[in-house]
């Protein structure tokens, strides 16, 4: 009886890039057909006319690391003079570097984005709080903060940060001016507010405070809202639309848990997988993203309310994320601010 054979293309074929959205200088995942190498040579990958390096090469499967420079356009295999159909790749843009952001950003309701430049703990940076205009114009905005870490925007609008250092959440005028809103709060790191204006505070020893809003500033109440695992490094926060509070408290394990609090004050691993999460928002349809690796792969996690996990954005040295009214995407690495379109929606909008 005959054995029926599956005909493979003889030219290289690119059935689909995983994921299709990178940061300059990921690693992305290239599936197909007729994609390795032959006898005399190597595939080479382009994009715009650079050349991404090779990092695996299979007939199925190619890998590689998007150029440093690389944009938005399309990208192609040519293997022995052979060229592949061409597919579109979305790249990031980069807005600004030479900053030092350990957590998710902040957008305004202009498009402002707010972001860190922190420093080692106990060294004093001369800018604390840098904000970037949605061109990618940076200037210097707060000054005298010690280690600022966490950032959040009051309902209200009015910008927040904490001092890692001191344990001091600061409230930011529309000037830049700081003062201080809450003091005692431990290794202070990330927080967030509610739809009501209360706000949570990750001291990363192990508590989550709740500062809870009262009729003025002078009457708000503080108080221990959950306890959690110590982290390594620092909490992260973020609130979903039905006011559930979301942390992620990365360990030196590679399956940290995204936790999730209920408005009681109930803890619960909410997912577990992750590698080293960090900064993470939430999406009108209560999809929560996470700067993490998820099998092995760095980048933008995205999980939907179900618990189904996939990277959406690869990328190497993320560290935060935030969504802006403007309808574009905003990441950071530990020495930059980034711009990609993903078509999300925050919660808030």
């Amino acid at each position: 009886m005959p054995t029926a054979h599956t005909t493979l293309p003889s030219h290289p074929t690119i059935e689909q890039a995983f994921p299709p959205v990178a940061m300059p200088g990921a690693e992305i995942a290239l599936l197909g057909a007729s994609l390795g190498a032959t006898a005399s040579h190597l595939p080479t990958v382009m994009t715009n006319g650079q050349e991404a390096q090779l990092v695996l090469c299979r007939a199925d499967r190619i890998v590689v690391r998007m150029p440093e420079q690389a944009r938005t356009g399309m990208l192609e295999v040519l293997r022995d003079g052979e060229r592949s159909n061409p597919i579109p790749m979305i790249v990031a843009r980069l807005l600004s570097d030479g900053l030092h952001p350990v957590t998710s950003p902040v957008v305004s309701r202009s498009g402002m984005i707010f972001t860190t430049i922190s420093g080692p703990r106990g060294k004093q940076t001369p800018v604390s709080i840098v904000r970037i205009s949605p061109d990618g114009e940076g200037t210097p905005f707060v000054s005298g903060i010690l280690n600022a870490t966490g950032l959040a925007i009051h309902p209200d609008g009015d910008l927040f940060v904490s001092s890692r250092a001191e344990g001091t959440i600061y409230r930011i005028d529309a000037g830049g001016d700081a003062v201080t809103y809450a003091d005692g709060m431990g290794v202070a790191t990330g927080i967030a507010f509610d739809d009501e204006g209360n706000l949570f505070v990750g001291d990363r020893s192990g508590t989550i405070f709740k500062i809870a809003q009262g009729h003025s500033e002078r009457d708000k109440k503080v108080f221990v809202f959950a306890t959690l695992e110590p982290s390594v490094a620092a909490y992260h926060l973020a609130t979903g639309p039905d006011g559930t509070l979301f942390v992620t408290a990365p360990t030196l394990t590679s399956h940290d848990s995204v936790w999730a609090i209920d408005r009681d004050g109930a803890v619960r691993s909410w997912y577990k997988g992750l590698g080293r999460p960090q900064g993470l928002a939430v999406d009108a349809e209560s999809n929560v993203y996470v700067t993490a690796s998820l099998a092995g792969q760095r980048g933008l996690v995205r999980i939907d309310p179900e618990g189904r996990a996939e990277v959406v954005v690869a990328g190497h040295s993320v560290v935060g994320v935030a969504f802006s009214p403007l309808g574009s995407t905003i990441l950071t690495t530990n020495d930059a601010v980034y711009e990609v379109e993903i078509g999300v929606s925050s919660a808030s909008e």
